[in-house]
Formats: C-alpha cells, sequence, structure tokens
C-alpha cells in the first residue's frame, strides 16, 4: 500500500509488512506493528499501538491511548474509547513467556467500547453492543447489550444508533433518533 492513499502524523512509526486502507488517519506517537491489518476509513488518535496481526475493519475509530494486542479482532464500525484497555494473555508473568498461548478477542460490527474500559481476552462483544465507561468486562457480551461496572453487568439495550431501548409489554421498542423498531425475543434484540 502507497503511502499516500491514507494520512501517517511525521511522529507515527509504521512497521514493513503492515496494511492500511485508503482513507485512514494515524496521529501523533502511534505505532502500527507489521502483519497488521487495518480497514479504510478509520481514524487512529495519539498514542495507539496496533501489534502484529490484529486485524481492524473498515471505519473504525480508536481514541488515544489505546493498545491493540495480537489476538485482537475489530469488525467495521467500531468505536474504541480513551485509554481502553485490552488483554491477550489469561495468567501474565513478568518471568514466563506465553507468547504461544495469546487468546482471541472479537469485537463485533457497531459496537462501542467507553473510556477506560477493559476487556478481558477470550471473549466476543456482540454487533452494537454498548460498553459503559470503566467497566470491566469478563465475559461475552450479546449483540446491542448495554454493560457497565465491575465485574460487567447487562443493564439494558442499546439501538445501533446508541440510544438506550425502552422496551414495551409487548417486548418492541424504538430508537428514539432513528426511528428503527426492535424487537427483544428470548433475551436476544433484532432490529424490523
Amino acid at each position: 500500500m502507497e503511502k499516500q492513499e491514507y494520512f501517517c502524523h511525521e511522529t507515527a512509526v509504521i512497521d514493513q509488512g503492515c496494511q492500511i486502507g485508503k482513507g485512514t488517519k494515524i496521529w501523533h506517537f502511534s505505532h502500527i506493528m507489521g502483519d497488521s491489518f487495518i480497514g479504510k476509513n478509520c481514524n487512529l488518535g495519539q498514542n495507539v499501538v496496533v501489534s502484529p496481526s490484529v486485524v481492524l475493519g473498515n471505519n473504525v475509530k480508536v481514541q488515544n491511548n489505546v493498545s491493540i494486542y495480537t489476538g485482537v479482532v475489530c469488525e467495521d464500525d467500531v468505536f474504541l474509547g480513551p485509554s481502553m484497555v485490552f488483554t491477550n494473555i489469561v495468567n501474565p508473568r513478568s518471568a514466563i513467556i506465553r507468547k504461544d498461548q495469546y487468546v482471541k478477542t472479537t469485537v463485533r460490527k457497531g459496537a462501542t467500547i467507553g473510556a477506560n474500559a477493559t476487556i478481558v481476552c477470550g471473549i466476543e462483544i456482540g454487533q452494537f453492543a454498548f460498553i459503559g465507561a470503566g467497566a470491566v468486562v469478563t465475559k461475552d457480551v450479546l449483540p446491542y447489550a448495554l454493560v457497565v461496572g465491575n465485574p460487567g453487568k447487562q443493564i439494558g439495550w442499546m439501538s445501533e444508533y446508541g440510544h438506550r431501548l425502552h422496551f414495551d409489554i409487548h417486548n418492541q421498542a424504538e430508537c428514539p433518533e432513528s426511528k428503527e423498531k426492535y424487537i427483544l425475543f428470548k433475551n436476544l434484540v433484532t432490529k424490523q
């Protein structure tokens, strides 16, 4: 990929062997390591690290001070808030090398992870899920789920536009901004 197809601040470090999509912007003091893949129209803020073999889909927004470690896959339209944290080893120790034990974490399309949240490795964040600021997520999150706290607990549901959904007695809800309609059935939300 030729550099002119994406923007890179002069202080950023881009290693050989990574792929960066057209229209992506990489800001101050960030480091993109080899063998990583960043899709089109992404925005990586200041002091972001993307480790080898990380995959970021199209239109992913990564705020300042986020490290995305090997084993993490973010699908299209994911938002990673300032200083949020991923892990990639279940039982890290400084004196024991476990690079062959990285655990995969998947963040599905349209999900949001709030500022200072921690995502423990080996889980899946469902599409359009919303992880509140400071949450510590240790298990899978359902699509459209709203999760907050430490440990992370689901307290509701979110629309694709990022509004809390309020279901009526018929298990139907409407997004106040988009007017899209949602149905809750067997603890799963679907858009009509």
